[in-house]
Formats: C-alpha cells, sequence, structure tokens
C-alpha cells in the first residue's frame, strides 16, 4: 500500500503560477535559492546524463540582456511591443533562471528524451519556489530561441538550447483563478 503525503497532492492540484510582471523584491537569496535548484536537479533524467545546467542572472545580468534584447529585436525587425515584453522580461526581473538544455550524444538516450528532461528541470525549479512560498513564473519568448541571443547573452554552445527562464521573487498579488483544462475531455482510459 502506498504511503500518501496529501500536502505535497494538495499543492500540485493548487499550484498556480504567478505572473512575472506581479513578482517584486526580495528576491530569494542565494542561500534561499539554493535548496530549490539543488530540487530542480532531482529531475528526471533517462541515463543519468544531466543534459542540462543553470545559469542564475541578477542584477547587471539581467540588466545586459535587457539591452540585447531590444538591440536583437531591433536588428530582427520586430515590431515595437514585442521589443518591449522581451525587454521587460528582463529589466523588471530582480532573478531569473535560465534553465538551458545541454544534450549529451548518447547511443542509449534519444535528444529528444533529454529535451523532456530540460522541461522537468524548468517545472521542478518552478514548483519548487511556489512550494517554498515564492512567486514563479516560467517563460520563454522569442529571445530565448535567437541563437545571437542565446550565444552573446548566455554564453551558449551551439548545440544548447534555453529550455526557460524560470523567474522568482516576491508575489505582489496573487492572480486569479483560471480555468482548468477538463478532465473528461483531455483523458481517455483504455484497458485493452
Amino acid at each position: 500500500m502506498p504511503t500518501p503525503n496529501p500536502a505535497a497532492l494538495e499543492f500540485l492540484q493548487t499550484r498556480r503560477s504567478r505572473p512575472a510582471k506581479t513578482l517584486v523584491a526580495p528576491a530569494p537569496t542565494r542561500a534561499e535559492l539554493e535548496p530549490l535548484l539543488q530540487a530542480a536537479l532531482r529531475s528526471p533524467d533517462h541515463g543519468k546524463l544531466e543534459p542540462w545546467r543553470l545559469i542564475v542572472l541578477t542584477g547587471d545580468a539581467l540588466d545586459r540582456l535587457a539591452t540585447l534584447a531590444q538591440s536583437r529585436g531591433a536588428a530582427l525587425g520586430m515590431d515595437d511591443d514585442k521589443i518591449t515584453k522581451a525587454h521587460a522580461q528582463f529589466a523588471n526581473a530582480d532573478l531569473a533562471v535560465a534553465v538551458i538544455e545541454a544534450p549529451v550524444i548518447s547511443e542509449k538516450v534519444p535528444e529528444i528524451e533529454q529535451t523532456y528532461s530540460a522541461g522537468a528541470v524548468c517545472l521542478q525549479l518552478l514548483n519548487a519556489a511556489l512550494a517554498a512560498g515564492w512567486g514563479a513564473n516560467w517563460l520563454s519568448g522569442w529571445a530565448s530561441h535567437d541563437r545571437a541571443f542565446a550565444e552573446e547573452g548566455l554564453d551558449l554552445t551551439p548545440r544548447e538550447k534555453v529550455a526557460g527562464f524560470i523567474h522568482i521573487g516576491t508575489e505582489r498579488a496573487a492572480p486569479p483563478e483560471r480555468p482548468r483544462p477538463d478532465m473528461e475531455t483531455k483523458v481517455t482510459w483504455q484497458s485493452q
């Protein structure tokens, strides 16, 4: 018979990301962040390849990325609204963790499974931050998929990709609950 953890299940059934634009200072200190990072690194990882790494972004690093988002957006001919949104993602943040997919060549583990593992790190970090009482949000956006932004701004290798930016801070205002998927339309049961 399994040993249930009702508090953990209740958390997972009611968890809610907090919009990054509602997060304010203070952000977690290094000592407060490290257990959250450790929890994220316990994500499913077929083959124990550790096909990811984390970059903690604060202060000048966030300002530098905000400026780079502006210049890259302009160079790409993007709409001002998209450039402004990408700039704000970094300029208005106190702390973000870039989760980097760093695939490992493996005969046993396909690269797509390593991508899923990097996504699991994002979700695990997001949930760890929320469980610790912080507000948190998983963002990506066009800049995270732009090679020049990734390589210049985050020093990524050609094989690495941004899986997501996890923004963590103090929640200013709780968002209203939103409609959730209907289990009847999303779940199929098969017994044969």
